[in-house]
């Protein structure tokens, strides 16, 4: 454990939404330049090797909220809801009068059935906290606003439709309309859901849009605390698709600037990585011309929050927050962007599974890492663990099954977790599971990635393995190679592991536990017992 010091007062968990990690000068890009996140790991731990739960927004963002893997909280995909009786955050911080606030996006979905058989009402006050995953909503934006009826109530609910139609970009659906579309030779609207608009700027002037009004939020919330003790999480819509830009960011780049893809010539034969290569963002991506219009433009809305980061720090330093807040930047997950002739995020390659994690602690006892790079496998559920320990707050190790990374930030060398665990259900993906034949409840892939090997699990089919220290590109499937036996056989057992030690016993704390069990002493030939269980 860390020496007893000083916490740190306030928290600031910065989160961008489908950032892949290596899309970060930091990380090694090298011609995207981002010198506010480059700041950030210079003042703190850059770690290299670390491993979001789940691929998808929902299923991430809880084990961020929560501190525990996919498989313990449930939440198996977009709006799935948490489970009432699941901690979050906020409920760790608020007894300790830390105000616990959101700009920006969590994905939370209301759990209304769980609301309804408690007797409380969805929309009442009580339900909010539980709705919003604990955290108080200074400005939610999760900005996935189709023009389908069905997202009519979400998108009137969202505070930045009314910002923009104040500020006079009118329409049923400004988001659209405005900061994700942009605009034809007569006028026209050109959407940004269409990615061979990519290259093109979004209608929204750049002061309007969506990552520089999210980042006025949280320089007025922070303002608003003064020196008040406050935990924020700023959570970036962006790089997330709609893959569209406003002027200037949509030129910055071009396709010289785009690396060339990760793959093999042809697919893998693997039947559940088949399935996921037939999806249509899949297919468009393998297609040069779609990743040349969009990698530029994705480039450009990292950059964009990278300028927007720059604005924040500044405003931290200037007003003295910089030297007591813990600051962690991370993404939820990443984007194929056609690696691995594949699209979006879902599944357990690196370039979705692996993120961006850099973690500055202002306090002199990390003075000793910054600047550093640590190699250890890290973990989105280390999140909660981190924030409590920073804060001085108790822990709660018979919930949380993520761990602390301070005393890694303070140069200490404990043990360490052996490998890192991501998961994702595809039930929820119709044309694959159909496409493989499976029932709902065998459409499992866990990861389990080692200090040298990743090992992919599948429910009915055989698994895949890669040697990262030889392969770091997942070129070569040693999942049936007779060769690799001993190390499947190995990876096998890990996942074995981690499933008998996932933490189910959450409503009683290991202190109680060991109070009730010294003070009845089970098995004991003692007569002074509080209860009189085999005594002669």
């Amino acid at each position: 454990m860390s020496n007893p010091q000083t916490p740190v007062r306030n928290v600031l968990y910065i989160m961008c939404d489908q950032l892949r990690r290596d899309y970060l000068s930091c990380y090694g890009h090298p011609y995207l330049h981002t010198p506010n996140i480059d700041r950030l790991a210079a003042a703190g731990v850059r770690f290299s090797r670390a491993y979001t739960q789940g691929t998808i927004c929902g299923p991430s963002r809880m084990s961020a909220y929560t501190g525990r893997y996919v498989s313990s909280h449930q939440v198996a995909w977009n709006a799935v809801p948490l489970p009432l009786e699941e901690l979050t955050i906020g409920d760790y911080l608020r007894p300790h009068g830390i105000r616990t606030a959101l700009v920006g996006k969590t994905h939370a979905t209301a759990n209304v059935d769980a609301l309804q058989r408690l007797a409380i009402n969805p929309a009442s006050a009580q339900a909010e906290v539980l709705n919003e995953v604990g955290f108080e909503p200074y400005f939610r934006h999760d900005g996935i606003f189709p023009d389908d009826p069905l997202f009519d109530e979400k998108r009137e609910s969202a505070p930045y439709t009314h910002y923009l139609r104040e500020q006079g970009f009118e329409g049923r659906n400004p988001w659209h309309d405005w900061a994700n579309a942009a605009e034809g030779d007569n006028g026209e609207i050109l959407s940004g859901w269409k990615m061979r608009h990519a290259h093109l700027p979004a209608r929204i002037p750049e002061q309007h849009s969506e990552t520089v009004y999210t980042t006025n939020r949280a320089i007025d919330f922070i303002g608003e605390q003064g020196e008040k003790p406050w935990f924020l999480h700023l959570s970036y819509i962006k790089p997330h698709w709609p893959y569209i830009v406003p002027s200037p960011y949509h030129t910055l780049y071009s396709t010289k600037s785009i690396l060339e893809p990760v793959r093999n010539a042809s697919p893998s034969d693997h039947p559940v990585y088949q399935a996921f290569c037939q999806h249509e963002e899949s297919l468009n991506f393998s297609k040069d011309p779609v990743r040349l219009n969009v990698i530029p433009t994705y480039m450009g809305l990292v950059k964009q929050v990278d300028d927007q980061l720059g604005r924040l720090f500044d405003f931290l330093q200037g007003n003295g927050r910089w030297e007591d807040t813990l600051i962690v930047f991370t993404s939820d997950h990443g984007d194929f962007l056609g690696d691995h002739w594949l699209g979006e995020k879902e599944f357990l390659l690196e370039q979705a599974v692996g993120v961006p994690l850099i973690v500055r602690d202002p306090r002199a006892a990390a003075d000793v890492t910054r600047g550093t790079v640590d190699e250890r496998l890290a973990e989105t559920i280390d999140g909660v663990p981190t924030f409590l320990e920073a804060l001085g707050l108790t822990g709660a190790e018979h919930r949380l099954e993520g761990r602390s990374l301070i005393p890694l930030l303070h140069g200490e060398n404990p043990e360490w977790r052996r490998y890192a665990i991501s998961e994702y259900d595809y039930a929820f993906q119709a044309p694959a599971r159909e496409r493989l034949g499976q029932p709902i409840d065998r459409c499992r892939m866990t990861m389990v990635r080692s200090e040298r090997w990743k090992y992919l699990a599948y429910d009915d089919f055989r698994p895949q393995l890669f040697d990262l220290l030889n392969d770091p590109q997942e070129l070569q499937d040693l999942g049936a190679d007779p060769a690799y036996a001993a190390v499947r056989e190995e990876h096998a057992g890990y996942l074995f592991e981690w499933v008998r030690g996932l933490k189910r016993r959450t409503t009683i704390s290991h202190q109680e536990i060991d109070l009730r069990g010294q003070r009845f002493r089970y098995g004991e030939p003692e007569t002074e017992k509080l209860v009189q269980i085999g005594v002669w």
